[in-house]
């Protein structure tokens, strides 16, 4: 039996068991303004990451510069204070390179 018709009739089956009812936003269209909206070339892999719960390295860089925020107002000793300016400087300049690569279409 080829695999598309066995998917097919295992999909059925599922169906008749109930299986697909209670799904969450079952019956609501889908929004696909996001999907969209990425560069085409990126398209699956971010939503690949995303139905994995992995977020793209610009959301994790922009996280840690709000991180990293936070401890410089924090930081009381200014050698501390100082390394962690330090690391923020990077951090911005990495996610800087890393959106207008993206804004320019580069990998």
């Amino acid at each position: 039996m080829p695999f598309s018709r066995l998917a097919e009739s295992r999909i059925r089956e599922a169906l008749e068991r109930g299986e697909f009812d209670n799904l969450p936003n079952a019956g609501q269209p889908l929004d696909l303004d996001e999907y969209f909206s990425a560069p085409p070339d990126l398209r699956m892999a971010y939503s690949i990451l995303r139905n994995a719960k992995v977020a793209p390295a610009e959301v994790d860089l922009i996280n840690e510069v709000a991180r990293l925020r936070e401890q410089v107002a924090a930081a009381t000793d200014p050698a501390q204070q100082q390394e962690l300016r330090k690391q923020l400087r990077t951090r911005e300049i990495h996610l800087s390179m890393l959106l207008e690569r993206r804004k320019r279409g580069e990998k």
